[in-house]
């Protein structure tokens, strides 16, 4: 078990374990990724984010 929440993408279900305690699929991490300014690929994540949209 770690210490950092994590979310179930199905039914949105905060846990600390890896599968969700509700459905039984696995589980992402809550938390998003860290900022960086040097970031050499944030370019193409907002490329793909606004293609996806």
């Amino acid at each position: 078990m770690s210490n950092r929440i994590r979310r179930c993408a199905h039914d949105q279900t905060y846990t600390l374990s890896e599968t969700c305690p509700v459905c039984g699929r696995p589980t992402r991490t809550a938390h998003p990724a860290r900022f960086s300014p040097q970031d050499r690929h944030g370019r193409y994540r907002r490329v793909i984010r606004e293609w996806k949209m």
